[in-house]
């Protein structure tokens, strides 16, 4: 189940980030700004961050079984009408990647299906191998623009259609929900306002808003800054992100199997510590080899251990029957903080020439998450770990 539940996770965010390898292409082709084509990459993004929150809540009641195939056959509509007719304006991008920000909301149905099948004690390692299937964009950055030159602009879409397709049928006859889930009995309006009430909801909230935020910015935004600051051709570009995108994707189960062991709050920390000083180095502009790209792949690294950790606390402090609903609130915190820095740095370099000041500003904010991670969340742990020991 955690196999097929993460085979699912990869599909649905390969097609989730087909707009983004093409970005300078749409850049060029329609005399797109650098804000408009941040714009067109970031659109799936919000969209299918929010859409998170009441996907989770509905995998709660329905379970994963139900929902991955619906999430998967839901995708395939936007993907097509990308492929086929929605890259010839602005608008249409636009109104294509609205939808297809649905594929982005399966991450909200794997997280309580795969916490389900799993013994507290092993679910940071599980739902950290859930996690690698964020590597769908290492994909999509990787074949999108080969596909596009072998086949045309239709191909790389065609091609992702035509594999969700046959995913969705597989979780049709192979996906089961786990024996004895817990089933919620209280109306969708009720548990979302009874999740928003747990301390958790918003301490995880908070930390996967720059950990999964700043992998998410970085995974749709670095070629377009690889290519405008380094100068680099966009096939070399794609290849670069796609680098960064697998390191965060490997290090995702360890940063959940280290939380197992060490406590999410110390991975966290050093995670947030590891960001904030690959931030700072690279608000300067390094030569690209090799202190660019140890700096980059070092906030690769920590992003995605960061990642895992934060739903290692998930696990640890939510309540079972609310697991999805804390997921989608979560998951879409880490999608808009994946959705503005984006649009702030297209803004910049537009105004400023430089993208000194939004990476200077990713270092504040990776050192705010690390205090916050060393005081109110630590008390949480060491509280939910003393009330354990006491019942």
């Amino acid at each position: 189940m955690l196999a097929l539940a993460t085979v699912g996770f990869v599909v649905n965010f390969w097609a989730w980030a087909l707009l983004s390898p093409l970005g300078p292409r749409f850049k060029d082709d329609l005399g797109l700004t650098s804000f408009q084509q941040a714009l067109v990459v970031a659109v799936p993004v919000v969209v299918g961050s929010l859409g998170r929150i009441p996907v989770g809540a509905l995998t709660d009641r329905f379970g994963g079984r139900l929902m991955f195939p619906l999430v998967s056959l839901a995708t395939i509509v936007p993907v097509l009408f990308l492929g086929l007719a929605g890259h010839s304006s602005l608008a249409a991008l636009l109104f294509g990647g609205f939808f297809l920000g649905i594929g982005g909301t399966a991450f909200a149905v794997g997280v309580p299906f795969v916490n389900a099948w799993f013994p507290p004690q092993r679910r940071g390692l599980a739902i950290g191998i859930f996690g690698m299937g964020m590597g769908g964009t290492a994909i999509s950055a990787l074949t999108t623009v080969r596909l596009v030159d072998a086949g045309g602009l239709a191909t790389p879409f065609v091609v992702t259609a035509v594999v969700l397709a046959v995913y969705a049928v597989v979780a049709v006859l192979l996906l089961r929900d786990a024996p004895g889930r817990v089933v919620p009995t209280e109306s969708l309006g009720r548990r979302l306002a009874a999740t928003l009430r747990l301390p958790v909801t918003w301490q995880a909230s908070a930390l996967y808003a720059v950990a999964f935020g700043g992998y998410v910015a970085f995974s749709v935004y670095l070629p377009a800054y690889l290519k405008t600051a380094y100068g680099l051709t966009q096939a070399d570009a794609a290849n670069r992100m796609a680098g960064f995108v697998l390191l965060a994707v490997l290090l995702r189960p360890v940063g959940g199997w280290l939380s197992d062991r060490l406590g999410p709050a110390v991975v966290l920390v050093v995670a947030m510590a590891v960001v904030a000083a690959g931030a700072i180095v690279t608000a300067f502009t390094p030569a690209l080899m090799p202190l660019g790209t140890i700096a980059f792949l070092s906030m690769a690294a920590a992003l995605g251990a960061g990642s895992g950790a934060v739903f290692a606390l998930v696990a640890l402090l939510a309540p079972a029957n609310k697991v999805g609903s804390v997921t989608g609130v979560v998951g879409a915190a880490g999608g808009l903080g994946g959705f503005v820095p984006p649009l702030v740095m297209g803004a910049l370099y537009g105004a400023m020439s430089s993208y000194a000041l939004g990476l200077a500003a990713l270092a504040v904010v990776a050192l705010a998450a690390l205090a916050f991670t060393a005081s109110t969340v630590r008390r949480a742990v060491q509280n939910r770990d003393t009330t354990e020991a006491t019942a």
